[in-house]
C-alpha cells in the first residue's frame, strides 16, 4: 500500500472517529452512517484490508476519548471495519467493470444492522445501559436505513472524486 493510500485511510478514520466520538451512546450507534461511508471508501481505497485499517484508526482514537469503555469501542469498531472487508469480499462488490452499486448498498445496510445490535446487546448485557426494546428497535432501524444512505454517498463520492485517484 503507498503512502497516500495510507493517509486518505487514515484522515477516514479520523472522520469516522469525529463522526461518533463526541455523541453520547445510544445516539452515537443511531448515526453511523460516517463511519459506513469512510469505512467502505477505505475498503473501496485499499480492498484488501481497507476498512479494517481505518475502524482500527476509529477504534484507538475512541478509546482515548471514552477510557470508561475500553476495549469495546476499539473491539467494535475493528469488528465493523473487518465485517465490512468481509462483506465486501463475499458478495464480490468490485469487479473488472467497477463496482456494483446495489450490492454495496445492501452489505453497508446488514453490516450496519448487525454492528448497531451487537454493540448494544453487548452494552445492556454488561448493565452499562439499560435494557429498553425501542432503542434496540430504533438502533436496528436507523442502522439499515444509516447503511443503505451511506451506501449511495460511497458510490456517488467514490465515481465523482476518488475512483480517478486510486485505480
Amino acid at each position: 500500500m503507498n503512502s497516500k493510500k495510507l493517509a486518505t485511510i487514515t484522515l477516514l478514520g479520523t472522520v469516522a472517529f469525529i463522526s461518533s466520538g463526541f455523541l453520547p451512546s445510544p445516539i452515537d450507534k443511531m448515526l453511523i452512517g460516517i463511519q459506513s461511508l469512510s469505512f467502505a471508501l477505505a475498503s473501496l481505497i485499499q480492498p484488501k484490508g481497507g476498512a479494517t485499517i481505518a475502524s482500527v484508526i476509529t477504534g484507538l482514537l475512541l478509546s482515548i476519548l471514552r477510557t470508561s469503555f475500553f476495549p469495546f469501542s476499539l473491539i467494535f469498531s475493528a469488528a465493523y471495519g473487518i465485517l465490512i472487508d468481509v462483506l465486501f469480499y463475499t458478495f464480490k462488490v468490485l469487479d473488472g467493470t467497477g463496482v456494483k452499486s446495489k450490492r454495496l448498498i445492501i452489505l453497508l445496510a446488514i453490516a450496519t444492522g448487525i454492528t448497531g445490535l451487537a454493540s448494544m446487546y453487548l452494552t445492556t448485557l454488561l448493565n452499562m445501559i439499560p435494557m429498553v426494546p425501542t432503542i434496540y428497535l430504533a438502533i436496528l432501524t436507523g442502522g439499515i436505513i444509516n447503511g443503505i444512505i451511506a451506501g449511495y454517498l460511497t458510490i456517488l463520492i467514490w465515481k465523482r472524486y476518488l475512483s480517478g485517484q486510486f485505480q
